[in-house]
């Protein structure tokens, strides 16, 4: 028996709605095709007409289309909600963009109407598809580097937010709700079986007074990892994309281009180091390792080339009842809580513990 093809359309028709657009036309995801997309903005209605894409005269219009199983939401992350109860009451599944919601509650409503209405509803997380996060994973869970308990997270820029509704409180702007919503998701995701227990922020307004341009949160879990999650995006020079701490050695992957190393301990037993002139002083503790006792290796980037396809090729088989849905309601809920935990400690200047 032949598969059927899901019918997908996209509300929201801007940078990631044209992302999701061309994602359900590649010819290398069989399994779903476009079936048009829906934008208030009429310029964005005409963009589509002219790639030849139908362009639906609302949103009423593109919901009772009986060709459509799957609609996915990309537009200002205050909207989700509503578009997406919406969505499921007229019978289609949905996937929203990130930040699936701004608020718990508003995530339990959502979660509620995939429950009355038996629709699949699941948000866009497609960082755990990427590279360098890949690669990343792989070096702390192959035990190379020993038991790891610390990693830093980075991203940084220097052009400040992003203009339009990513830069107003109202629309859920900030660079929280942008990057920082993918980089705990990979968190939350290494972690799956670990208990976060306390996180501690903050928070940065240099080039906009409205919204967060940037964060940094101290993230500690049971089994006493410790992870680092910055961004920023006013400098002007980056620090490594990941850097990554075991008691047998370290890691960093400087780039999404996989360039890094990983430099390891060969022989524990060989303490004894000359002591070293640092500054206006000598240091015997911070004095380098000498050759003999330590081995520098190059990344593995084989294999780690990241997966453009891999979320839509989930989302499809998961739709056929091949696989489960990578992207759970439990993990969003974790992940909102975590969000709104990291807005109270920036606020208060204190350390938000878990239950």
């Amino acid at each position: 028996m032949e598969k059927k093809v899901l019918g997908g359309a996209v509300i929201g028709y801007g940078g990631m709605g044209n992302f999701h657009a061309n994602q359900m036309l590649k010819e290398e995801i069989p399994g779903i095709e476009l079936i048009g997309v829906y934008d208030i903005d009429e310029e964005r209605q005409q963009v589509a007409r002219d790639k030849g894409i139908e362009a639906f005269e609302s949103r009423e219009a593109l919901l009772s289309d009986a060709r459509i199983d799957v609609v996915v939401i990309a537009t200002p992350n205050d909207v989700h909600k509503e578009i997406a109860i919406d969505a499921m009451a007229h019978g289609k599944n949905v996937v929203s963009e990130k930040p699936v919601t701004l608020c718990p509650a508003d995530l339990e409503e959502m979660i509620a109407a995939a429950n009355r209405y038996g629709k699949l509803f699941t948000v866009h997380q497609n960082r755990r598809f990427d590279g360098d996060y890949l690669l990343a994973k792989h070096i702390m869970e192959s035990g190379d580097l020993g038991e790891v308990f610390r990693i830093e997270s980075r991203v940084q820029g220097s052009r400040g937010i992003p203009s339009g509704w990513r830069e107003e409180k109202a629309h859920g702007g900030g660079m929280l709700y942008d990057w920082g919503v993918h980089m705990l998701d990979q968190m939350l995701w290494t972690m799956t079986g670990h208990k976060i227990i306390s996180v501690y922020a903050t928070m940065t307004y240099i080039t906009n007074s409205e919204c967060d341009d940037g964060f940094s949160v101290l993230c500690k879990f049971d089994n006493g990892v410790e992870w680092i999650i910055e961004i920023q995006t006013n400098n002007f020079t980056n620090l490594p994309r990941w850097y990554i701490l075991g008691v047998n050695g370290s890691a960093v992957i400087d780039d999404w281009d996989l360039n890094g190393k990983i430099v390891k301990v060969t022989d524990f037993s060989k303490q004894d180091s000359a002591p070293v002139v640092a500054g206006m002083g000598i240091t015997r503790t911070m004095a380098p390792r000498t050759e003999e006792t330590i081995k520098t290796f190059p990344l593995q980037k084989e294999g780690f080339e990241g997966d453009w396809n891999g979320y839509y090729r989930n989302l499809i088989a998961a739709l056929g009842g091949e696989e489960d849905i990578l992207v759970t309601h439990d993990q969003q809920r974790l992940l909102v809580r975590v969000i709104d935990a990291i807005f109270r400690s920036a606020a208060t200047n204190e350390v938000v513990h878990f239950d």
